[in-house]
């Protein structure tokens, strides 16, 4: 018999590792005896579905009770359903905008690479090429003002120069990324080196907020080394990590060795946050960040912070709930961005863009970080060119397919289209920031030869300043 199973992996490109079950050639997630009898996880389908190399997304009817009742997500799920800041779906948003006949379009809500492309791809030549021309033109119009912003502050030395703790794992990329992410946050006025500033406590009795250091909510926290940066650089004394992951080789373990600096980590989606009924943070202002936070998580985030909160409002049920200060947020991942969660769908709906061409755009965005950055393309102002097409050419595409037209466009041509669709699913996204009243601006943070993930969403309440 075999020594490991021999169903082969064609994206691995070898056999898979696990030992087969009894005499069979195969282990029991590509066993032929399972065909039929798998059923998912009810405590959470999807989480299985990671691994789906070696560990199947069903687990066997026959087993399913025994698996329940040694479930690794189960403990954390019960655990997790009884925070009072756990409110399922609270940041999701809904279909609330779409017309009865693009309901029944038979789109779920959650809608896979594969099937954003099928949409692509089942366009006609001449329907290609109006998408085309339509997002060239949705472009011109609102994203005229998105300026290069890279900036690092004198505070961030230390990191800069690898002064820290050598334990803290060190890769210059994302330490230009985090240091010019806190560097806007000071230059836009909503940070300032705050040693020896009072703990975060809401507004002093005497009225005088100057001193009072604002919490920290990064969301997306990953291992926290945005947070890390922040704590080391500028004196943050509370600071709340957002992640629904478990990870290694975290910076909790040096933040909780700083005296003055209380750390809590909330292991949860962001999408279940709400952030009102977290308790340490209530009457308190707060800063929210995030670095690359992928597709929808950006717009989760968003809506966390903002959605069914008047943090404006001074009324007396309002001034026990937390006050966002500000935002910087890093959006990554465009290519994931679902219709569903995306914060501004009445905005695309009112430009024409209707979800069908919102997952196309969406499915485009991946193009953008196809190609060799070693030279920064991503001022498509100098590039759309590529993209100019006559109404005559649209018409002698009737006879062309999406496929032709794309193995016709060069790597360069792609690659802009591809930065076009992002700047207008995060421009949507910041002109949602302005309806809520926050002084807002997307910039670019490091050139795309650092990184092509180089969008960040920053604003901040009128009536803030960190001075």
């Amino acid at each position: 018999m075999a020594s490991r199973c021999q169903f082969w992996l064609p994206k691995k490109n070898r056999f898979c590792a696990v030992a087969p079950i009894n005499d069979s050639k195969f282990c029991g997630n590509h066993s032929s005896r399972a065909d039929g009898e798998m059923v998912p996880c009810p405590v959470d389908p999807s989480h299985l579905y990671v691994l789906y190399i070696h560990f199947s997304s069903f687990v066997l009817r026959e087993n399913l009770e025994g698996h329940v009742k040694r479930c690794p997500l189960l403990k954390q799920t019960q655990s997790l359903a009884v925070q009072p800041f756990y409110q399922k779906g609270i940041n999701a948003g809904e279909e609330d905008l779409l017309s009865s006949e693009e309901s029944d379009s038979g789109l779920s809500d959650c809608i896979s690479s594969e099937m954003k492309r099928n949409i692509v791809y089942g366009m006609s030549g001449p329907q290609f090429h109006r998408l085309l021309g339509k997002i060239r033109a949705l472009h011109d119009l609102i994203c005229k003002d998105i300026q290069d912003s890279y900036k690092i502050k004198e505070a961030c030395n230390m990191w800069i120069k690898g002064e820290i703790d050598r334990k803290i794992p060190f890769q210059e990329k994302h330490v230009l990324q985090q240091a010019s992410i806190l560097g806007n946050m000071e230059e836009f006025g909503m940070l300032r080196n705050y040693d020896g500033g009072e703990q975060c406590e809401g507004e002093r009795s005497d009225g005088n907020k100057a001193n009072v250091v604002p919490a920290v909510v990064e969301f997306g926290a990953g291992r926290g080394y945005l947070t890390q940066m922040l704590a080391d650089c500028y004196g943050i004394k509370r600071v709340f990590l957002v992640e629904r992951k478990s990870y290694k080789l975290k910076a909790d373990r040096s933040l909780r060795q700083k005296e003055s600096l209380i750390l809590e980590r909330l292991r949860i989606d962001i999408e279940d946050l709400n952030l009102n009924a977290v308790e340490a943070l209530r009457h308190n202002s707060y800063l929210a960040i995030g670095k690359h936070l992928c597709g929808p998580a950006t717009d989760l985030a968003l809506r966390c912070c903002l959605t069914k909160q008047s943090y404006l409002a001074d009324t007396e049920q309002c001034r026990d709930k937390p006050k966002l200060s500000g935002l910087a947020i890093a959006t990554c991942c465009h290519h994931l961005c679902q219709w569903k969660h995306y914060t501004n769908k009445r905005y695309l709906l009112e430009l024409g863009i209707t979800k069908e061409e919102f997952l196309a755009i969406t499915w485009f965005t991946s193009w953008a970080v196809d190609a060799s950055h070693s030279e920064d393309i991503s001022d498509v102002s100098d590039s759309k060119t590529y993209l100019q097409y006559s109404e005559n050419e649209g018409d002698q595409m009737n006879g062309s397919t999406v496929d032709d037209i794309v193995k016709d466009m060069n790597t360069v041509e792609r690659a802009v289209l591809g930065f076009m669709c992002k700047e207008i699913i995060d421009m949507g996204r910041l002109m949602w920031l302005k309806e809520y009243g926050l002084e807002s601006q997307l910039v670019k943070y490091v050139p795309s030869t650092i990184s092509p993930e180089n969008h960040l969403l920053i604003a901040k309440c009128r009536n803030f300043c960190a001075t």
